[in-house]
């Protein structure tokens, strides 16, 4: 009965008007001076009969359709299954599938991000737990407070309160950034300052060669975070003394390409391909046992969002080259 009642609501214009037209095409003849009763009469039942059937087929057509909408499904397959029969409400529920497609996509992306962030929290916080150990030891102890020390256990921390703060603005990146004129020197320079005792305490040294009229359209902010990443790494997996990080840049008509170049243990040609992608540590983090495997994840994410390309060439037993090109044109 709802399914009939709903068929009535949807074509009572289509009955008025009918009934319309039939009454006013009789009052255009009588009008017009015909006054056969019995015609007349004749005329109003093949009208409604002609209607009627044409009611019936469409009921009958839609029956299968209106039972679907009028009943409430109980999985996404009863909701999704085809009963359409008519042009109209097969456009409908091939429109409804792509809507649950793109809804799909959305929520396994939402899910994903949901996945990602309480992993790196879960593990960051796991990683966190050795500073704040050290530091709470070196408290506990008699002799003087080891200030070097304590230095860079909090460095330690503020390294990794900058990683996570990163990975919570990724996703309300474009509130967050200014894109302006940026003199490539002065930032690498200043970003260099900011790891030097990392580069005193391992004993690695950079090498900048950069042009002083170099300038980029980016971000400084997250350039910076980027450019520290790989600072960061090419230290961490430099093992011997006295090597050197060199960063250097080299420019076209169109593009300014920054490489920062390291004399490392180099990346195996197994996890090259993977090391952008989140949580991966490959056999370079087992080796070094700090790796959370966010920072060429997050550099990779940012410099997407930036419009520049990200390219890393390894050679193991050589070194690594990370590169950033910047797009003059844009």
């Amino acid at each position: 009965m709802t399914t009939f009642m709903l068929f009535l609501k949807e074509h009572a214009s289509i009955i008025f008007f009918e009934l319309f037209l039939v009454v006013f095409i009789l009052l255009l003849y009588w009008l017009d001076g015909f006054r056969d009763l019995n015609t007349a009469i004749y005329s109003i039942l093949i009208s409604l009969v002609l209607t009627l059937t044409f009611l019936v087929a469409r009921y009958v057509m839609r029956q299968q359709y209106y039972k679907k909408i009028t009943s409430m499904p109980h999985t996404m397959e009863d909701a999704l299954r085809s009963t359409a029969k008519t042009p109209d409400h097969l456009q409908t529920e091939e429109y409804v599938h792509e809507l649950y497609r793109i809804y799909q996509l959305e929520a396994q992306e939402l899910y994903a991000k949901q996945n990602r962030h309480l992993q790196f929290m879960n593990q960051w916080v796991h990683q966190m737990k050795t500073p704040l150990a050290v530091l709470e030891l070196m408290l506990q102890d008699d002799a003087p407070l080891d200030k070097k020390g304590v230095h860079e256990e909090t460095e330690r921390l503020k390294h990794g309160l900058e990683m996570v703060l990163m990975n919570a603005r990724l996703d309300t990146f474009e509130e967050d950034m200014k894109i302006e004129k940026v003199e490539l020197k002065h930032l690498v320079s200043t970003v260099v300052n900011q790891h030097k005792r990392l580069f005193i305490k391992n004993h690695v040294f950079p090498n900048v060669t950069l042009s002083d009229d170099l300038y980029v359209a980016t971000d400084a902010k997250w350039m910076s975070f980027i450019i520290g990443q790989f600072l960061t790494n090419a230290v961490k997996y430099t093992f011997e003394d006295n090597k050197k990080v060199y960063i250097e840049a080299v420019s076209t008509k169109d593009t300014v390409t920054l490489h920062v170049r390291d004399e490392g243990i180099g990346i195996p040609p197994t996890d090259l391909k993977r090391v952008t992608k989140a949580f991966f540590t490959g056999e370079n983090g087992r080796k070094s046992g700090e790796s959370t495997g966010m920072g060429l994840f997050l550099a990779n994410e940012i410099c997407h969002k930036l419009g520049h390309d990200l390219t890393i060439a390894s050679t193991v037993g050589v070194g690594t080259t990370i590169s950033v090109t910047f797009n003059l044109s844009e």
